[in-house]
């Protein structure tokens, strides 16, 4: 379904991130961990994942791009919002996507994500906080270093304020300040966890990570296939 949006707000999040928000002509349903579709062109449409939550997102659908130089796909679709900010013209979106939505279930949740895949892991948890899903939720999210985890004291606050919640920064370059995890985001699991058949587990990040993880966590660490969710399956 294609929907003109205008571009409310455009705002850095981090060095080369930027958050987007949105806001459709007309209402688009969609669930907690479904993307969108930027459409730049009849037969070039470029994906992104929703950050807003379904029961909270008032009308506006909330995107968080990263779009560094070398990274011509997405610093393309910045360039047109900003360019749409400015002239008041639309942009044009297809949407719902994608079959990685929150399945609600009694078990644990593993959300995994690296870079601005933590625009669809916070889709998710957002919603299960409105809705009071109690299940336990470990949050990893990995970034090259401490400032690209953008929402840090978000979520720091979050899992302070919600004893089921816990959130696990992992960084790449710890800079000599850093005294969290650092490394893979994928390793951190696989060091903290050695038997993954209790749990959801939700991927969002490169291709080759979402299928290193699936490929990991089933052969050493007991995941169950139809258990693993990323949109990043139906590509690889």
């Amino acid at each position: 379904m294609t929907i003109r949006c205008k571009v409310k707000s455009i705002k850095p999040l981090a060095s080369n991130t930027f958050r987007v928000l949105l806001h459709p002509e007309t209402s688009v349903e969609f669930e907690a961990g479904q993307y969108l579709m930027v459409v730049m062109g009849e037969k070039d449409k470029r994906p992104f994942s929703i950050a807003s939550s379904p029961c909270r997102h008032e009308g506006e659908l909330e995107l968080h791009i990263g779009a560094a130089e070398e990274n011509a796909y997405a610093l393309e679709v910045v360039h047109r919002m900003h360019e749409a900010l400015s002239n008041g013209s639309d942009i044009v979106i297809d949407a719902p996507h994608g079959d990685a939505a929150l399945k609600v279930s009694e078990r644990s949740m593993l959300l995994i994500a690296g870079g601005t895949g933590f625009s669809y892991v916070r889709s998710i948890l957002d919603h299960c906080i409105s809705q009071n899903i109690n299940n336990p939720i470990y949050l990893y999210w990995g970034a090259r270093s401490k400032s690209q985890l953008y929402a840090f004291d978000e979520l720091t606050a979050i899992e302070q304020q919600h004893s089921n919640i816990h959130f696990i920064p992992v960084v790449e370059d710890d800079e000599g300040i850093w005294t969290g995890k650092t490394g893979n985001v994928l390793q951190a699991v696989m060091q903290d966890f050695s038997d993954l058949s209790e749990y959801d587990i939700y991927i969002a990040g490169r291709f080759e990570m979402a299928g290193s993880a699936r490929e990991q966590f089933i052969f050493n660490k007991k995941a169950k296939v139809e258990q693993i969710y990323s949109d990043a399956f139906a590509f690889i």
